[in-house]
C-alpha cells in the first residue's frame, strides 16, 4: 500500500498558518521604504492574492488557479524594479514571517529554498556596475 504524501500546506496546519505569515510579511513590506511604494495603498488585494498562491503552491486548494488562471509570476511582476535590494528585501521580510510562525523543519527549509528561487528568478535589474 502506498504512502500517502503530505504536503506543505498540509505539516504546516493549512489555511491559518499561511495566513500568519502572509500578514507578518506584509507588516513588514509596510514599513519598507523600498518595497512599499511597489504595492498600492491598499494591500488587502496583494495579501489575498499572496495567500492563495502560497496555499495553492505548497499543495493546498487550487484557489489562486480558480481566480486568476496560472500564476505567471515573472508576467506579473516585470512592472516593478526588482533589483538586488528589491529581492534582498523582500527575502528578508519573508524569512522573518517564516520565523515569526514559526514554521518548523522540514516544511522551513522547503519554504525558504523556495522562497530564494523565487526572489531571484523575479529579479528585472541588472545591478549598475561603478
Amino acid at each position: 500500500m502506498p504512502e500517502e504524501t503530505v504536503t506543505v500546506y498540509q505539516f504546516v496546519g493549512g489555511d491559518g498558518p499561511f495566513s500568519l505569515l502572509v500578514d507578518a510579511f506584509y507588516r513588514g513590506v509596510e514599513q519598507d521604504p523600498l518595497l512599499r511604494p511597489m504595492y498600492p495603498e491598499d494591500l488587502g488585494p496583494a495579501r489575498e492574492r499572496l495567500f492563495l498562491f502560497l496555499t495553492q503552491f505548497f499543495g493546498g486548494p487550487r484557489r489562486y488557479e480558480a481566480q486568476r488562471g496560472h500564476p505567471r509570476l515573472r508576467m506579473r511582476h516585470l512592472p516593478f524594479p526588482i533589483g538586488t535590494e528589491a529581492r534582498d528585501a523582500w527575502l528578508r521580510h519573508m524569512g522573518a514571517a517564516v520565523e515569526e510562525v514559526a514554521i518548523s523543519e522540514p516544511a522551513r527549509t522547503m519554504m525558504l529554498q523556495y522562497f530564494a528561487n523565487t526572489a531571484n528568478f523575479m529579479m528585472n535589474q541588472t545591478p549598475e556596475t561603478p
